[in-house]
């Protein structure tokens, strides 16, 4: 399949690469590490890197603006479904190719490659590029070592495997770069997102059922003086609590008419209630867009019910 991917790069002089809405490391270093590669490996080429930035990970690297392209291939990274593509149109590209380690939810472009088994998207270009002609460098190294660190949360993950960790080591061997520097660009942040941390801690709501969320509405984003994203960039920052297994922020998003949804797991499988909600996500890490607060506590309820039954066939020793 890399092969595939390379011989439709090297056909096409401009290259557009996409991801998903609500950026995340994974996604924006996939897809800057992709252009990087190939400009790289062919210099000669148009390649462009867009989509919406994000304040947060500004430190990270700088995206392309979108600008009018004909006779151009469009990669889309780390987006399972079609409607969570930020920033382009297939249709309107001569030729598309999906590069995803998401479990699989639709078929939208020509040529997919997806491998749910990988830690992130970052691993699957590290393969590519290790296993191709595609060109590294020590920038594009770190790219994707912070994609791969983020999406896996530091190594802690199921999906990290020997392989995860062979991958990473040829990297930093062939290619290093200053891990502390590195990790900076990932979790340096604001007092003010401190703040909320404690906030979330205290205000928790936990069902019997070991369900955590929290409701953040716009008045306390006002008054922390902090985005809607800020409650979602940390939801794995609540793992191993002992008294939850399925945990969720419900962040009001008042410029989209929107609230904002992450949840993650310990336990039971997540992502087919997400799907109900036209989300979606990992087995056990989610994000799911509504639009109001009434279906996200649905959605609760919804969590918490199958919370229960996983519960009971616990108990069971089913």
């Amino acid at each position: 399949m890399y092969s595939e991917i390379i011989k439709r790069i090297k056909e096409y002089d401009t290259i557009v690469i996409v991801r998903h809405i609500g950026v995340d490391p994974d996604a924006l270093c996939s897809q800057l590490a992709l252009r990087d590669s190939i400009l790289l490996t062919y210099p000669e080429k148009k390649v462009l890197a867009v989509g919406t930035g994000s304040v947060k990970f500004i430190n990270i690297g700088r995206l392309n603006k979108l600008e009018n392209v004909d006779n151009a291939l469009l990669i889309v990274c780390d987006t399972p479904d079609k409607k969570r593509i930020d920033s382009a149109v297939v249709e309107n590209y001569d030729y598309s190719i999906k590069i995803d380690h998401h479990p699989f939810m639709e078929k939208f472009c020509d040529l997919e490659f997806i491998d749910d088994s990988k830690t992130s998207t970052c691993e699957i270009i590290m393969d590519m590029i290790k296993s191709t002609e595609l060109k590294c460098n020590n920038e594009i190294s770190e790219l994707l070592y912070l994609g791969l660190v983020s999406d896996s949360n530091r190594f802690l993950f199921n999906s990290c495997t020997h392989n995860t960790f062979s991958l990473v080591s040829y990297y930093l061997e062939n290619y290093p770069f200053d891990l502390a520097t590195a990790y900076n660009k990932l979790y340096i942040r604001p007092l003010k997102e401190v703040r909320l941390e404690g906030y979330i801690s205290s205000n928790m709501v936990v069902t019997e059922n070991k369900l955590g969320y929290i409701v953040i509405g716009d008045d306390k984003i006002q008054e922390l003086g902090v985005d809607s994203a800020s409650a979602g960039n940390m939801i794995n920052d609540f793992n191993y609590i002992k008294e939850i297994l399925v945990w969720a922020t419900i962040t009001e998003d008042v410029k989209n008419s929107q609230y904002r949804i992450s949840i993650r797991s310990r336990g039971p499988e997540i992502n087919k209630v997400a799907e109900e909600f036209n989300g979606g996500g990992h087995k056990y890490a989610c994000g799911i867009r509504v639009k109001s607060l009434e279906t996200a506590l649905e959605i609760m309820d919804k969590f918490d019910k199958e919370l229960e039954k996983y519960n009971r066939s616990l108990s069971e020793g089913k």
